[in-house]
């Protein structure tokens, strides 16, 4: 298994697909998407995948992350989601979504084998949604969520950006518990986080994800301990509710003393840590099927520069520039 200088081992990677977003998200892409002139290499295809994908299966990692950009664009996006599970050996195959036409592809999704599936809503209010995003779809989402779970599928996560005066009171709060109380879904607040280009948004909006902490102790929920291929939410559960709260606090202290994951961009790119300076293309070593030793003993040389921790308390975002980029 993938391990670290510091002892930490790695069942999850977190692999884009593309950066493309349809979605002008204030805290990632407000004027929307645009070609980054400077890189000019085509997204990984998929038998780049593939091999990618084997690779890591055969370190042992269990559970891959399909992110973007909106990894739904992709034309031949189920195709990946198939190679993964049935040519790849991953067991675990989910992704992040914005949720576009989440109601018209719900039932490729179930058929698809999809495990998990995590859907971005910022706020249950229909004019906060649209001002946030810039679209107006939260009733399609919505609906695709209920579609989902009429087909029986269970493991539905929801991420929402906390965002300070947009969507943080304790009335925003109330809304979710609501939603929860009688939807099997786990909804996380995520604290807003600097990026290279966001500084002036983060300085206006951000806050402290405590605030959500605070709230789910005055309420009696009951923190959980995870799973060794969790992501980094902080769970809370309350028997009196089918769904979960969460909270993903990357400013927080020891955040990263359980990191257990590694990115790779859409581009081909190995992530040490989403706001690190450290990577490496291993696009060249994706090219043949006889090339998976050779690209095995990079990504091993590789764990030896992975930091102890990112350094966003210091203001240091690393080489993000947005989240689209990397991988939300």
């Amino acid at each position: 298994m993938l391990k670290d200088s510091f002892g930490r081992t790695f069942p999850y990677i977190r692999m884009s697909i593309t950066d493309i977003c349809n979605f002008k998200c204030g805290y990632c892409l407000p004027n929307g998407y645009q070609v980054d002139k400077s890189d000019n290499r085509k997204f990984l295809h998929l038998d780049e995948i593939k091999r990618l994908a084997k690779c890591f299966s055969e370190f042992g990692v269990n559970k891959i992350r399909i992110t973007g950009g909106e990894p739904t664009v992709r034309k031949d996006f189920f195709e990946i989601i198939k190679v993964l599970k049935n040519d790849a050996g991953i067991n675990k195959v989910v992704i992040t979504t914005n949720g576009y036409h989440l109601d018209k592809k719900a039932k490729l999704l179930v058929d698809s084998g999809l495990n998990g599936i995590n859907i971005s809503i910022d706020s249950l209010d229909r004019e906060t949604f649209k001002n946030v995003t810039g679209h107006d779809r939260l009733p399609e989402i919505l609906e695709g969520i209920k579609n989902l779970q009429d087909l029986g599928f269970e493991n539905i996560k929801i991420n929402a950006v906390l965002l300070k005066g947009i969507n943080s009171s304790k009335k925003d709060f109330d809304t979710w518990s609501k939603f929860i109380q009688n939807n099997k879904v786990d909804f996380r607040y995520i604290e807003l986080m600097q990026t290279g280009d966001n500084l002036e948004y983060f300085k206006k909006y951000h806050a402290s994800s405590k605030i959500f902490k605070n709230y789910l102790n005055e309420n009696n929920w009951i923190y959980q301990t995870l799973g060794k291929d969790a992501g980094p939410s902080l769970n809370y559960i309350n028997p009196e509710y089918k769904g979960k709260f969460g909270i993903i606090a990357p400013y927080s202290k020891d955040f990263c003393k359980t990191c257990n994951r590694l990115r790779i961009t859409s581009r081909g790119d190995l992530r040490l840590c989403l706001f690190g300076n450290t990577g490496i293309s291993v696009r060249h070593l994706l090219q043949k099927d006889d090339q998976l030793n050779e690209l095995k003993d990079l990504i091993l040389k590789q764990m030896q520069f992975k930091k102890e921790s990112h350094y966003l308390e210091l203001g240091d975002t690393g080489s993000t520039k947005n989240l689209s980029k990397t991988g939300g």
